[in-house]
Parts: structure tokens; C-alpha cells; sequence
């Protein structure tokens, strides 16, 4: 989309696109996606081309070989996104759905009805695989994609968003069913979060300075995908070996994505052993303790960490370790350093499991598995359009579901009332 075009103007089309799209049938939605997860690997040598004119220009000024990372197209992610649009095209469509039904004494017959929410904005940072999974599971859903990527991403975001664009078209449906902003300005970002009237639903994917800029400047009804600051918490009675595994595979396999363990919680009666086992098993993560653990581990391998080590999304090869007396500390901990998004315990202990899952205050809590899996993907969503760590509307992995409200269609017989 050209950079000239006025927000507002787009915005409109998008508004006349999901209107279309409501009235969609689900066979017209899955040839649409399927053609763009086609288009997108017959187009791979002009995509990653696009990608790598970022990627240039992101070392150019410096960017970390984390955001880098998130950064990268590659042919394996370039499938992953066919992959994800071909799994959505084959999942249950949920317009349309009776969620419920009844008569009242009057006659009436009421029944409750997914609907699209309409026109879903997403504003997003440098990963350019979010383009192709939030305009798939719009489009299923009945919703208009109106996108706003980076900057450090325009070029991929474009070239990814023109493929998807021509699919659409070739299948019958609007290509204004997405439309991605092209003007990356934060006055252009501005004006975008407060399109009362166009905008349905905003979700913002990106760090605290993203959300931030959502909380002042938005005006439309909002759901916050915010920072994962995930534990992992080794319970007294916990297979240390597994806990080694999950541990090393929630925060090195992908250390820069929102589901990384961030923060390591050991318990006072393992703590010796599995610490030394850990910070082995750890190599190359710099670590940042309490007291305790700075006492297990020595000065040469984990430094003493900061209050606000504790509560920090590093989304890097680092980890902050706490040592607790008991499972009602590892619980405390966690609400009062967590950011709502995935927690984990490791334990033998039904007992213990079933307190961790009952009382820590967040989307997702998982018992003997690593944080990791907490993705819409993982989860058999096909993709996810972001993890919500609110509490209103949608919570923790957002898939076709919580990109629909619904209605109550009323049928009578010429009732009126008394």
C-alpha cells in the first residue's frame, strides 16, 4: 500500500472489505487461504530478497542479534507461514456457531450466534511472519486485517502483504480483506490506534515501549498482548532431569519470543544439587541470582541480581534464579514478578501441581512442561494473532474463537410485550 494514502481512507476499505467477508461462505475463506500459503512458496525468492534489504538495513544501525533473529525470513519459516495458513484453512470455522438456544414462556426462541468482530487491527514489531498469520486467521474468521508493522520490517511486511493481497483476488474476495499500513511514522501509528468507529478491536505485539504507546494514545477497544515474563519453578519433589531438560529447552530454544523462561525458581531442598546441574546445562546464559543462589553457584558464574531483574522480560540469553523455602513462596513470587503470561511447575506432587495451577495469576500455567509450548500453533489454533495476558474478552493464546463476539438472533410469532 502506498505511504500517500490517507489512514482514514484505508481504514474505510477496510470497513467495506469485512462486510464482504461476513457474508463469505467457509469454502470461499479456505481456497483463499490456501492460494496465499501456495502464492507465499511460489513467491520464496522475492520474499527473502525483501527480507534481506531489512535485515541490511537493521546491522546497519546495530539491532541486537535478538531482534534480529526475530527479524529473519528463512525457507523453513516461509513454509512455517504456508504451513500455518493451510492448518487454518483446516479448522472449524466458527461464524455461524449456536452456542446456545432456548425458548422463554413468551414463545421467543433466542439463540446466541458467532459473528466477526469486523475490521481487527494489529500493530506489531519486527516479525514479519505476524503479517501472514494475523491476515489467515482474520480472514477465516470473517475480520478485515488492517496491519501496522515496523519500520525495521516494511520491506518483508509488503511484500508479504502483496502476495496475500493477490491470493484473495484471485480467489473472489476483497484484497482490501488486509491492508497493510505502509507509513511506519508514530503519527501515522498515532492516528491509527484512534480510528473510532473503523477499528473493532486493536492488538498490539511488541515490547513494554509498544504498550505503552497503547495505553496513551489508543481509543479503541483493545486487547494487550503484553510482555512474558515466564518462570519456571522446580518443586521439592521434582525429577531433576526433567526439570534440566524443560528448563534448557524454555529459555535457549528460542530465546527471543515471548514464551522464554526469563526466570528459574528452585526450591531450598534441591537447590544445591540442581543449581551447579542448571548453570551447567546453561552455558552461554548469563545468570543473576539472590543471595542463595549467589552462595551455590559462586560469583564466577551468576552475579547478584537487581529487584527489577526479577520482573524483566530479557527476551536474551539471560535468566534470573530464586531460591524459595516453600511452594507458597515459589506461588508469591511468581504473581508479584510475573507478567500474567505462562508459568510452570515441575513436580511429582499432584498436590503441589494442583495449588500451583489454582492459585499463580496467569493466561497459562503448565505442569511438567516447558513455557514454550504456550503458542496458538502448539495449542492446534493453526496460528495465533497474539497472546493476551488481560483478563476481558480474550486470555493467553488468541486463535478464530476470540477473533468473534457474538449476537442473539430473537424469533417470535408476533409477540409483542405486556
Amino acid at each position: 500500500m502506498s505511504p500517500d494514502i490517507p489512514i482514514a481512507e484505508l481504514a474505510s476499505r477496510a470497513k467495506d472489505a469485512a462486510r464482504v467477508l461476513a457474508t463469505v461462505d467457509t469454502a470461499t475463506k479456505n481456497h483463499a487461504l490456501v492460494t496465499a500459503a501456495d502464492l507465499l512458496e511460489q513467491s520464496r525468492s522475492r520474499l527473502l530478497a525483501a527480507n534481506q534489504v531489512d535485515l541490511e538495513a537493521a546491522a546497519s544501525v546495530g539491532m541486537s542479534a535478538t531482534l534480529m533473529d526475530r527479524l529473519r525470513l528463512s525457507d523453513s519459516r516461509l513454509e512455517g507461514m504456508a504451513s500455518g495458513l493451510r492448518k487454518v484453512a483446516g479448522l472449524a470455522d466458527p461464524v455461524g456457531e449456536i452456542l446456545s438456544g432456548w425458548v422463554v414462556p413468551s414463545g421467543l426462541r433466542i439463540s446466541q450466534v458467532r459473528v466477526p468482530l469486523g475490521v481487527v487491527a494489529i500493530v506489531y514489531e519486527s516479525r514479519p511472519n505476524v503479517t501472514s498469520d494475523a491476515a489467515g486467521l482474520c480472514l477465516k474468521s470473517a475480520n478485515a486485517a488492517f496491519l501496522r508493522g515496523s519500520s525495521s520490517a516494511i520491506n518483508s511486511n509488503l511484500a508479504i502483504a502483496e502476495v496475500i493481497r493477490e491470493a484473495y483476488q484471485q480467489a473472489g474476495l476483497p484484497a482490501d480483506a488486509l491492508i497493510l499500513l505502509a507509513n511506519t511514522s508514530h503519527e501515522a501509528a498515532a492516528e491509527f490506534m484512534q480510528l473510532n468507529g473503523t477499528i473493532d478491536c486493536l492488538i498490539p505485539r511488541g515490547g513494554p515501549g509498544l504498550i505503552a504507546s497503547i495505553l496513551e494514545n489508543a481509543t479503541v477497544p483493545y486487547v494487550i498482548d503484553g510482555d512474558g515474563n515466564c518462570h519456571i519453578y522446580v518443586d521439592a519433589s521434582a525429577d531433576l532431569q526433567m526439570a534440566r531438560q524443560i528448563l534448557v529447552n524454555a529459555k535457549t530454544q528460542r530465546p527471543s519470543v515471548c514464551n522464554a523462561a526469563e526466570s528459574l525458581v528452585v526450591h531450598s531442598a534441591v537447590a544445591s544439587e540442581f543449581l551447579p546441574l542448571a548453570a551447567a546445562d546453561l552455558e552461554g546464559v548469563e545468570l543473576v541470582g539472590d543471595p542463595e543462589a549467589v552462595a551455590i553457584l559462586g560469583t564466577e558464574r551468576i552475579s547478584p541480581a537487581t529487584p527489577a531483574d526479577f520482573a524483566t522480560e530479557f527476551l536474551d540469553l539471560k535468566l534470573s534464579v530464586k531460591v524459595v523455602d516453600s511452594l507458597e513462596d515459589a506461588i508469591c513470587h511468581v504473581n508479584e514478578t510475573g507478567s500474567g503470561h505462562s508459568e510452570a511447575i515441575i513436580t511429582a506432587d499432584l498436590v503441589a501441581a494442583d495449588k500451583f495451577c489454582n492459585e499463580v495469576d496467569a493466561a497459562a500455567v503448565l505442569v511438567n512442561a516447558s513455557t514454550r509450548f504456550v503458542d496458538g500453533e502448539e495449542f492446534g489454533f493453526g496460528a495465533e494473532i497474539g497472546i493476551s495476558t488481560q483478563k476481558l474478552h480474550a486470555r493467553g493464546p488468541m486463535g478464530l474463537q476470540q477473533l468473534t463476539t457474538t449476537k442473539y438472533v430473537v424469533r417470535g410469532e408476533g409477540q409483542v410485550r405486556g
